[in-house]
Parts: structure tokens; sequence; C-alpha cells
């Protein structure tokens, strides 16, 4: 059922793994390199024919944009050199692309410079409307699953309070969709957003979402609908984490959790009710949808998010019911996962997987959803696109201990609020920009918007400071994936340290420094940071939302920004490990 190399490669229409044939379209107009590019005729045709449609973690980015994949992906005990976690030159080798290529680009952190400025920006809602439009025209009844953290990640959706996303989500023409990010803009407007705006329109379902009193579930657990004919379930699972990883006040009546037990009663009762095909729409992370469908039986695919792993292959995973295939489709609308399934006999008899990465350039942007941006950014255009400096390094934020974008927001609070050392959260999304090119408002606001954005200052012990390091570590590097939290490490700017992600919980951090000083454990030091999830910060004396520090910082900077020296960890253990450049 999972495609070899050989189809894999077919199935995207490229010889001799040469990538989509971006290149030979670079001159066409956008219609002909589109026609060029996306014409996939559906992998089976006539009764039992299924075909779902995916996105996951597009937090939020309405128009095209730049986004550099990740250079370390560490994979460790069993998820060492398996999907997701390869990266660059790895990645393309397993997935039998060629360097230099169109999907080189697409999957890869591989001479992110050039490679962008050569095949341009990625995503954008009118172009993925249009592309959602060609790939459904010759699938008769296809479902459109939004995997989550789409009202997220953007000044836009901030201001707005997601409404801009909501109404581009109902133009997209999603049929179904599960959360993370949108439960923080608080249960009110989650249920005022789902039972009104989405009634009649998307189906939001998450059987792991329960009132905290009595356990009922808050939102449907799934949903059976008719594709070409055939019953099919899509069984929503939330990210689990939601109460630990953001404020818990923010969804203070509901429980969450992985509930396997609970999943595996959903699925049965799905079957039961004549589904033929069971898929869950998932936003655990990738290595937790691994961990699940080896323990669940009778789902037929996971169609995953939260990790922002784009991986161009279904992974097989076996268990006491057969085989279930588990997908992810990146982030930021950079790509549209493609499963075509054959249903026979009551149950699926093969599938075909594609993640098809959205060139902007490649597609003629949708009319309707051009205009409905076009709508929503008026009134906020001119602070929108506000040239803050320029800057003369890349600017990213992907990767398992820090990126560029984070350094730059470690070094404006340190530097601001006069800190000895800052610590900014391991959040996975935020759009990437290149060498000269302007830090508009929109841009900062990429890595910045999230609805609890206080900076803060607070006084740790050196004992405190290795404390949290250890933590996040655990949360990141536990072997036992259901305890893992999905996201990246906490950034840091002062401080320099060494990680073993081998070594046992307490125990994987060492040699922190200030400088050339050991850090002390009994000794007090002043530690910028933002993103506080206790509901007190927001009314702390004097607190500013983070985004005011770093423009305050950024207009000090004489109009541009020099390179960023990133500060990431010494490594031990990790010679040759699949997830790290190199």
């Amino acid at each position: 059922m999972n495609l070899s190399k050989r189809e894999f490669l077919q199935m995207l229409g490229a010889a001799a793994a040469a990538g989509l044939p971006l290149s030979r379209v670079a001159d066409a107009d956008a219609a002909s390199a589109q026609a060029a590019l996306y014409d996939l005729p559906p992998a089976f045709k006539g009764a039992g024919a299924v075909s779902l449609l995916h996105f996951t973690d597009c937090h939020a980015q309405l128009n095209p944009i730049r986004f550099r994949e990740p250079s370390v992906n560490l994979g460790i005990a069993g998820m060492q050199g398996h999907w997701p976690h390869l990266v660059g030159e790895r990645l393309l080798k397993a997935a039998g692309v060629s360097a230099g290529s169109d999907l080189a680009h697409a999957y890869t952190y591989l001479d992110f410079d050039a490679a962008s400025r050569r095949f341009g920006r990625v995503g954008g809602f009118a172009q993925l409307a249009t592309l959602v439009k060609q790939i459904k025209a010759n699938r008769p009844g296809a479902l459109l699953l939004d995997g989550g953290d789409t009202w997220q990640g953007s000044a836009l959706s901030l201001w707005t309070n997601a409404q801009d996303m909501v109404e581009a989500g109902k133009l997209l023409g999603v049929d179904v969709m599960t959360g993370h990010w949108e439960f923080t803009y608080g249960m009110q407007r989650v249920k005022q957003i789902v039972e009104g705006d989405f009634k009649g329109k998307v189906d939001f379902v998450a059987q792991n979402v329960k009132t905290l009193d009595f356990g009922d579930p808050v939102f449907a657990p799934y949903v059976i609908r008719p594709v070409n004919g055939v019953p099919v379930a899509i069984v929503g699972q939330a990210f689990p984490y939601t109460p630990i990883a953001n404020p818990r006040y923010l969804v203070a009546d509901w429980e969450f959790g992985i509930q396997d037990a609970n999943m595996q009663k959903m699925v049965d009762e799905a079957r039961a009710k004549g589904a033929q095909l069971v898929v869950v729409l998932s936003h655990n992370g990738m290595d937790v949808d691994l961990k699940m469908a080896s323990r669940v039986r009778g789902i037929d695919a996971v169609l995953g998010g939260h990790t922002h792993d784009g991986v161009p292959v279904a992974v097989p995973v076996k268990n006491t019911g057969g085989t279930t295939l588990v997908t992810n489709a990146g982030s930021n609308g950079k790509f549209l996962g493609v499963m075509d399934f054959q249903v026979r006999d009551g149950k699926m008899s093969d599938a075909r997987y594609r993640l098809l990465p959205v060139f902007s350039d490649a597609l003629v942007p949708d009319a309707a959803m051009q205009a409905l941006i076009a709508k929503w950014r008026a009134p906020h255009a001119a602070k929108l696109d506000e040239k803050l400096a320029v800057t003369d390094g890349l600017l990213y934020r992907r990767g398992n201990f820090n990126g560029s974008w984070d350094q730059l927001i470690c070094d404006a609070l340190i530097d601001v609020q006069g800190a000895d050392l800052a610590f900014s959260p391991g959040f996975r999304w935020g759009t990437s920009l290149l060498p000269g090119e302007a830090i508009t408002r929109e841009l900062l606001m990429d890595q910045l918007a999230i609805t609890y954005p206080y900076a803060t200052l607070t006084p740790m012990s050196g004992e405190t400071i290795k404390t949290v390091l250890e933590d996040v570590a655990d949360n990141l590097f536990n072997p036992d994936p259901y305890y893992q939290q999905g996201g990246d490490m906490v950034r840091v700017g002062g401080l320099t340290y060494t990680m073993d992600p081998n070594a046992k919980m307490g125990s994987r951090i060492s040699d922190l420094r200030l400088g050339d000083k050991p850090v002390e454990a009994g000794k007090t030091y002043k530690v910028a940071g933002w993103a506080p999830v206790a509901e007190e910060a927001k009314n702390a004396p004097g607190v500013k939302p983070v985004w005011e520090v770093v423009e305050a910082w950024l207009k000090n900077q004489g109009g541009r920004v020099k390179p960023r020296r990133v500060n990431t960890p010494k490594l031990l253990g990790m010679a040759g490990n699949s997830g790290m450049a190199g």
C-alpha cells in the first residue's frame, strides 16, 4: 500500500528523480506552469475510488511566503534513522529526489537562499484554492481536511480574532477540521466559530477533548461522509498536550490527552455504523501518530500534523488489525497531501499518497480567494507593510535547537531588558526571510503573534535554569513518543551549554556558561523571556507584548540587522544521526 521509490517518482510525474518539472516552466506563464506541474490524474477510478486532500499547520499564512525546512530534526532511540527524522541529503536519498531539484528545495533546507530565489515563494491561500479545485476536478466527492493550527500565526489573524482564517477556510472548501493553536483564542471563541460560522459547512472533530466535570465530548469525535458512494469516517485527534504547552486558563473547562482507548472505541463505533474507510485527522505530531497507529487497530490512514514535518511518503505501520498508513503534510500552506484509496468489499484494498509542494508562481491565484484576502488586509495594510529594518542575514526559525529569528528575538530581549540571558519558546511556526529583504511588521509578527505575548524578566537561580532546560529536553527527546510534546528546544541567548539527547531525564544538560564563566547553581540571574503560560503574567506591572520590545530593538539597529550568530548547544552522541546536517 505504501509507494515504492519508483512509484513515488512516477506518481509525481518526475523523470529520473528530477522532481517536478519546474525548471522547464520557469519562464512560462502561471497557467502553463500549473498545467505542467499539477496534472495529477487519480490513482483509482470508478466504484470504490476515494480521495482525501489534506493540509495542516498553515499558521494563518494567507499570502505566499518563504519557509526553510530544518537542518536539525533529531531522532533518538527507535526513531533514529526513520521518518520524519531525516534532513538534507539523507532525506533526498530516502525519497529518491535529486539534489538541486524543485522537490529538493521543497523538502529540505539545502542551498535555501539560492533555491528560494530560483523557485520562488510557496503557499498562499489563493494559490492553494486553485490547486484544490484542480485536484478535486477528477476525484468525485473528494474531501478537504484541515489538520489545525490554522487560525494562529499572523498579525492579521490575531487582530481579526481569527475571523480572516475562518472565512478563508470556508471559501477554500474545508470539509473537516481539528485543532491546537485554535484553542489559544479561548473556549468561548472556539465554540462561537464551531457552532456558528462552521455550522452546516465545516465539521470540527476531536475525540480527545472532553469536559472536566463529567467527561462529555466537547466536539463531535468523528463524522461519516460519503465519498463517491463510500462511507468514510474522519476521526479527530486534537493536540493532546494543549493545557501544558499553552496556557491552561484558555481551556480551563476542558481536558485533552492521547486517549487510545477512546480512539479505539470511536474507530469501532464508526465501523459498526457502516464506515468502510476510517481515517484519523490528527494533530499529535508524527512520532506520536506512528506509535498510536501501532496500538489502535482499524485505522486505514492517519493524516497528521503539529510537528511540521513535510514527509513525501506514507509510512506503513503494522498493528493487530493490519496496516495503517501515517502521513504528515508540512506547514505554512506549503504542501497539499493527496491520498487516493481503493475500497473493495467494504474495506481499503490499496492506496497512493502524494505530497505536492505549492509553488506559488506556478499557480494562477483563485480570484475569489484573492479578493477575500485583499478585503481582510485592507484596513491593516499600512501597519502590516511598515518596514522596520533590512536583514543582512538569513532569518528562519525551524530546527530542534535554534534559528536566526529566535536568536534575533533573544538578542533583543537581552539588550532592551538588561538581562543576563534570554529564553524564547521552541515554537515551530514562523516564516523565513532572505538576506537583503525588509523586515516588515507583518514578517516580524509571523514569529510573535499569539494571544499571550507578554515579555518577562524573571530572577532565576542557576539550578532553576538547568531544570528548565532539562524539562524541555525531556519533552523533546524522551524515548517514548507519548511523553513528547512536539515542540523544539527552548531557544537561548547569552547562554551556552552541552547536551546529550540520549541521556536519562535530568542528566542531558551540562557545562552551562555565560561567556567564559560557569553558571553557578546558587547564584541568581536575570532571565528575559516571553509567552508565559501563567495567567497572572498578563497583569504584572509594566508588562509589554513582546513585539513592542523587539520593534524597539530593531529601530535602534540603524536600519540594518547584522547576521545573527545562532547559539546552539554542543551535542554529544549525535555523530552520524540522520536528523542532523553533515
